[in-house]
């Protein structure tokens, strides 16, 4: 199936490949998709996580495969069905499937957030819930699914630790990050190195209307004097923030960072096009906190103020 679909800057759209896995209908971003393939035989991995197939190498590249169907606790998959094959946060990585049903082009607006019934705010694996055809699609988290496998594949905080002591800086920074746990590391993460002046929300549309807010209060500067922005987000995903900031004349000059598990040749194009100032792979956290430095002319050697 070719999943090669590309899509104009900024029109706040996406492209999700429905798959089927035990009867149920879900989800996953087409621009994470590198190909599908049938199933193949994989080498089992001795002392791997219960979820983890074992290996295989389709044209002498070697990919883990994982059982979904196991991570999402209905039990083993069968030796048959798809692979998935992903690329995101530099890794790849095969997702074993029943089948897949078809892609379809929707807005992030039409994607709906579970809300805490359906899942849970920092563990839940669920990013979203479309309605296509009568029938409900689950768009899954597969960077929480794979961090649940190897957390070393998650946001490196310690990597903070390791710059050593830093100044205490007031510069105010405005986050656009829709999964929780993902937000709450990466408000610690800047805190803890130095970046004490942040306000965080769960989409671009939220991080839109503060924007528009304080502009209409004239208290930009005040604000927002720096935009963190993920790619994948219900509502309004980060190419439109960056294209509605870098189109409007009082917020133009705002640098926005793209810090995204989506960071791909085609992406970063994306990203350029729209004017992004930097774009980072998630989990970089330190790469992320050096470029906020450069950006804001920030001197990282200076020693700790009081906090």
């Amino acid at each position: 199936m070719d999943t090669k679909i590309l899509l104009e800057n900024g029109t706040n759209e996406l492209e999700i490949l429905e798959f089927m896995l035990d009867g149920n209908s879900y989800g996953i971003n087409v621009a994470k998709i590198r190909e599908i393939i049938p199933y193949q035989a994989v080498t089992p991995v001795p002392n791997s996580h219960p979820s983890v197939e074992g290996v295989f190498m389709p044209r002498e590249s070697m990919i883990t495969a994982i059982d979904l169907k196991n991570c999402l606790q209905r039990g083993q998959s069968e030796p048959k069905g798809l692979f998935i094959i992903t690329n995101f946060n530099g890794l790849n990585m095969a997702f074993h499937v029943d089948s897949v049903i078809g892609i379809y082009r929707v807005s992030w607006t039409e994607i709906i957030k579970p809300d805490s019934t359906i899942n849970n705010t920092e563990d839940g694996v669920s990013t979203g819930i479309i309605k296509k055809d009568g029938k409900l699609i689950i768009i899954l988290d597969f960077e929480k699914i794979v961090t649940d496998i190897n957390p070393e594949t998650g946001l490196k905080v310690q990597e903070i630790d390791e710059m050593g002591r830093r100044s205490r800086n007031e510069t105010p920074i405005l986050i656009a990050e829709d999964s929780a746990l993902l937000n709450k590391l990466i408000v610690e993460s800047l805190r803890r190195a130095g970046y004490v002046n942040t306000t965080h929300t769960e989409n671009g549309q939220q991080a839109w209307d503060h924007l528009v807010m304080w502009k209409s209060q004239g208290t930009i500067a005040k604000n927002c004097q720096c935009v963190i922005t993920d790619i994948e987000m219900p509502q309004m995903d980060g190419h439109r923030l960056t294209k509605l900031i870098k189109d409007d004349d009082e917020l133009k000059d705002i640098p926005v960072i793209i810090f995204s598990s989506l960071i791909n040749t085609e992406m970063r194009r994306k990203g350029e096009q729209l004017g992004a100032d930097a774009q980072l792979t998630k989990p970089e956290i330190g790469n992320l906190v050096r470029t906020i430095d450069t950006i804001l002319g920030i001197n990282s050697a200076s020693a700790e103020e009081e906090q």
